[in-house]
């Protein structure tokens, strides 16, 4: 059984079709990419897992259950940091849990001990003004995994980030995936951070839009300290191949 079904999936917003029998599945411990053109659709899915939008028709099963709006399922980290600037580091990564109910002073005694971990120990009374862009990253990161849901919504995270803080972020992430084994889907536009950091790669189609092809990233890990291999980039010209027949240019 998988531990995320989106099965069949109809939308529409307005009278513009956004998806059309879509389909996919995410294991327990995978993280898993979902590329496409732009426009076609990806920020919305999430939003369809969040109950943000209804889809007309399909189903969102979680370990084989339909997910209802009471169900604490996912954690979205999105594009931006959307880090509070009159909060410090640390009662911004508490954020979520306040929002759940938990009293001030019990979140940060349960966030305060992972400051280190995401590295900002040091830094939990500064404000975001006064940190790199990688860690206000980071402390979204840590903001979303803090409330402690079974899936992670990773929508373009990384994409706001300069190049090198961008490769930086994505071997902290990769470390700190392989201890933790978290489950999550990431929606990005950038090919080579999809093969690196991802177990499989969903490729949608432009809209309305529907996946057109799976492919199984087969390399060893960790992956982020080493040059990018053969077979690496071998994946990343067949997605890119898609990418193009697809929508006619690059995404």
């Amino acid at each position: 059984m998988s531990e995320l079904a989106i099965v069949d999936l109809h939308l529409s917003l307005g009278e513009s079709q956004i998806a059309c029998g879509l389909s996919l599945n995410i294991e327990s411990g995978e993280v898993v990419s979902v590329l496409g053109p732009s426009g076609c659709g990806k920020s919305t899915l999430l939003k369809v897992l969040t109950g943000e939008v209804h889809a007309q028709s399909g189903e969102v099963l979680f370990r084989g259950r339909k997910v209802t709006q009471d169900d604490a399922v996912f954690a979205l980290m999105p594009q931006r940091d959307a880090l509070m600037p009159w909060r410090s580091i640390l009662d911004n990564a508490i954020l979520g849990l306040e929002v759940n109910g938990v009293a001030r002073k019990a979140a940060r005694s349960s966030v305060l001990p992972t400051m280190r971990e995401f590295g900002l120990e040091g830094f939990e009374h500064h404000y975001p003004e006064q940190i790199s862009g990688g860690m206000r990253q980071r402390a979204a990161l840590l903001r979303t995994i803090a409330v402690e849901r079974p899936i992670i919504l990773l929508d373009e995270p990384l994409g706001a980030l300069d190049a090198l803080t961008r490769i930086q972020m994505q071997r902290w992430f990769e470390r700190r995936w392989m201890e933790k084994s978290w489950t999550a889907i990431l929606i990005t536009h950038d090919v080579r951070e999809a093969v690196t950091l991802s177990d499989r790669v969903y490729v949608l189609s432009r809209r309305p839009t529907k996946v057109i092809h799976e492919i199984k990233i087969a390399l060893p890990r960790p992956r982020t300290d080493k040059p990018v291999s053969v077979q690496a980039s071998e994946y990343e010209t067949e997605i890119l191949d898609i990418l193009v027949s697809e929508r006619g240019n690059l995404p």
